[in-house]
């Protein structure tokens, strides 16, 4: 291929100066002297073009074929119906008849379901990347093989920057039918024991306008009611515990709908407690009492109430009650009217000095039994026969003395079962052999009751700490008043803290501190879930996983600490999974808990007709009347239009390879010199001649 060039030896806007002032020169020449100006004009327009320098290239081209993009959408939502066989089926024919295209040559682009986030479907970032390389007079046109519901669509045509057609290819059918919840009004956090309400709306298409909606609280269903369809309804529902609660919502689904993915909605709700209102009643003042104010205290979270009985029922010595400065206990007030207020109940060396009635003890224990918790922390009162071990509260303690109190020093020591609950499970200290804390200095001598183990123990493997469980709440004894000792650093003290705040936590019931307990959550690297089994066996029980739509899938945990054996998985699709260990069952939900790919699942031609059509392509379903599936033909145009009702187009743009360049110049050389070196000589004769004429 030949082309002519310039490179010009001095600026154009000189070059163009310098030809007016020839052009000047040459129309004065003409008025001077007539025709003879011409040589004049001759020479000096070859001076001239010398100076723009020009030169014939000979360019040798290979030429090469033109690129044809098939992006192929692998969202979520191609997964639904008929979608996927279709798009495998429209895919493989589509490699298929490029082949009959020798000068285009087919990319496809797989465009699979996002990983993380929730950004949906983005089949045009995607053909910006894998066209990256492409030069743009090379792309002859895009496919998008999809089901139209598309989350990066540009603005306008400019803006998706891209002068081949476009042509759209939809999946799916006109009269598909689904049904999905939606949520109005999700909290995110709530007051444990308080209600908290939900706002939520059945969507359909194809559907009956009334749907059957269950909903669900950690697994357990608590409620199914009709409501509706296309109008919002409010749900109400308990925040029972803290941590997360997980709140679902599903509606039945309609027959032959695309996916009951969408039928169910996920709401984590963080279980907050407002104020933990305790109760602490001191028998007499001791060492211990201030430890047990302090760290109640010391948390913003704890609303305390705090008496400590300094003048018992029995002590009379004459002094006028006028004269005493003294709260009287608000008995009846605290254990008849307002225990319910309370989340835990507190007694340090408390002797029963008749200060209660029989008849408030029952109260306790109803209390107890109820949902409420009480720990007794026992000092030599207990061996006593003011014990309240000698009261109806023996019927929920976990163990009796014996009437023996031991005095010695001795490091308090985790049992065997001592160090698989989460209560003691490696506190600091305790993985030393003796452990590596301060000595207590008396332990009450009590034995549990049968199918008790005390977690902690003292010489002798005396128990120390013993837990139950009574009905819907619980009871912790501690024999021993001498926590104190590791608060003050006798002896470089101990984990107290630890101790004290972990055994409060569980008689309130803390999820983390659950004895048998099965916790999933994403570890945050993509889709990977972490699978913990707290359990106070030596073994546990696989676990099986069900994702949204899945099969299920069985892992089986490995030991870390004593009682905690866990695992990862890496998730294979987005929503909530379920997971069961016999009879504990744990959610997780991977990604977003109500992906934004499945909140409108319907196949659309209309999102993307504007954009195809206006780069000259063309949108169309793949199903015919029928249920068939129909491929259109592919054909290189080179004008006119670029799709019909059969057929799409690709416009072809004979792209080559530069593989060699020629330059041959034309102002340089003997011969530019003897064709000036000529117009310069004629000019002289011609002009000379006419002299002598003259």
């Amino acid at each position: 291929m030949l082309s002519l060039s310039f490179t010009p030896l001095i600026p154009w806007p000189v070059i163009a100066g310098l030809g007016v002032l020839v052009a000047i020169f040459v129309v004065l020449a003409f008025v001077a002297r007539g025709r003879t100006a011409v040589l004049r004009a001759l020479a000096l327009g070859l001076v001239l073009l010398a100076i723009a320098n020009p030169s014939l290239v000979r360019e040798d081209r290979e030429p090469v074929k033109d690129i044809a993009a098939i992006v192929v959408d692998r969202s979520g939502s191609q997964s639904l119906g008929d979608r996927p066989a279709m798009t495998d089926t429209v895919r493989a024919e589509l490699q298929r008849r490029f082949g009959s295209l020798t000068n285009i040559e087919p990319r496809f682009i797989d465009v699979p379901d996002a990983k993380d986030g929730d950004d949906g479907t983005k089949l045009f970032t995607a053909l910006s990347q894998g066209l990256a390389d492409v030069p743009p007079d090379r792309l002859a046109g895009v496919v998008m093989l999809t089901d139209g519901v598309v989350h990066d669509i540009p603005a306008n045509v400019a803006a998706l920057g891209i002068k081949a057609p476009l042509h759209v290819l939809v999946t799916g059918h006109p009269d598909e039918r689904d049904r999905q919840i939606k949520l109005i009004e999700a909290p995110r956090f709530g007051i444990v024991g308080r209600d908290l309400t939900i706002r939520a709306e059945v969507m359909e298409r194809g559907g009956t306008g009334s749907a059957t909606v269950t909903v669900r609280r950690d697994g357990e269903e608590i409620g199914r009611r009709t409501f509706p369809t296309g109008q919002p309804f409010s749900l109400t529902t308990k925040i029972e515990h803290g941590g997360p609660n997980v709140v679902e919502i599903e509606v039945e689904p309609l027959p032959g709908e695309l996916t009951t993915i969408n039928n169910r909605a996920v709401l984590p709700i963080e279980g907050i407690r407002e104020k933990l209102r305790v109760l602490l009643v001191s028998g007499e003042p001791h060492q211990g009492e201030r430890t047990w104010r302090n760290l109640l205290k010391s948390d913003a979270n704890v609303d305390l109430v705090h008496f400590t009985i300094l003048r018992p029922p029995e002590k009379q010595d004459g002094t006028p009650i006028s004269e005493l400065s003294l709260i009287a206990f608000p008995t009846r007030e605290l254990f008849v009217q307002k225990i319910k207020d309370f989340d835990l109940i507190i007694f340090d060396r408390y002797a029963n000095q008749s200060v209660l009635p029989s008849a408030y003890f029952d109260n306790i224990v109803r209390y107890v039994r109820d949902g409420g918790a009480l720990l007794i922390a026992a000092g030599p009162e207990f061996a006593s026969s003011a014990s309240l071990a000698r009261t109806r509260l023996s019927q929920i303690l976990p163990g009796e003395p014996n009437g023996r109190v031991v005095e010695q020093p001795y490091k308090a020591a985790l049992t065997g079962t001592g160090t698989r609950h989460p209560v003691t499970r490696a506190l600091p200290g305790s993985e030393a052999s003796p452990p590596a804390w301060g000595d207590w200095l008396r332990i009450v001598s009590a034995q549990t009751k049968p199918g008790i183990q005390p977690i902690l123990q003292g010489p002798n493997a005396l128990p120390l700490l013993a837990l139950s469980r009574e009905d819907k709440g619980r009871v912790a004894l501690l024999l021993s008043d001498h926590a104190w000792l590791w608060a003050r650093g006798y002896q470089e003290g101990g984990p107290y803290l630890d101790l004290l705040r972990r055994l409060g936590h569980w008689l309130m019931k803390e999820p983390a501190l659950e004895e048998e307990a099965l916790r999933a959550q994403t570890t945050g690297h993509g889709r990977e879930v972490r699978v913990e089994r707290q359990t106070m066996a030596e073994t546990t029980e696989p676990v099986t996983v069900k994702g949204p739509t899945g099969p299920e899938r069985t892992l089986t945990l490995t030991a870390g600490e004593p009682g905690l054996f866990s695992t990862t998985f890496e998730a294979t699709e987005l929503g909530l999974h379920t997971l069961r260990s016999g009879s504990l069952i744990a959610f997780v939900s991977v990604g977003p808990p109500n992906p934004r790919e499945l909140t409108d699942v319907f196949s659309d031609t209309e999102r993307l007709k504007a954009l195809a059509e206006g780069t000259g392509g063309s949108i169309r379903r793949l199903a015919d009347a029928g249920g068939s599936t129909v491929v259109p033909r592919l054909q290189a145009v080179r004008s006119g239009r670029l799709a019909g009702a059969d057929w799409i187009g690709f416009r072809p743009s004979d792209s080559a390879v530069i593989r060699g360049v020629e330059v041959y110049p034309l102002a340089l050389g003997l011969w530019a010199l003897v064709a000036l070196a000529g117009a310069v000589l004629a000019m002289w004769l011609v002009e000379g001649r006419r002299g002598r004429v003259a």
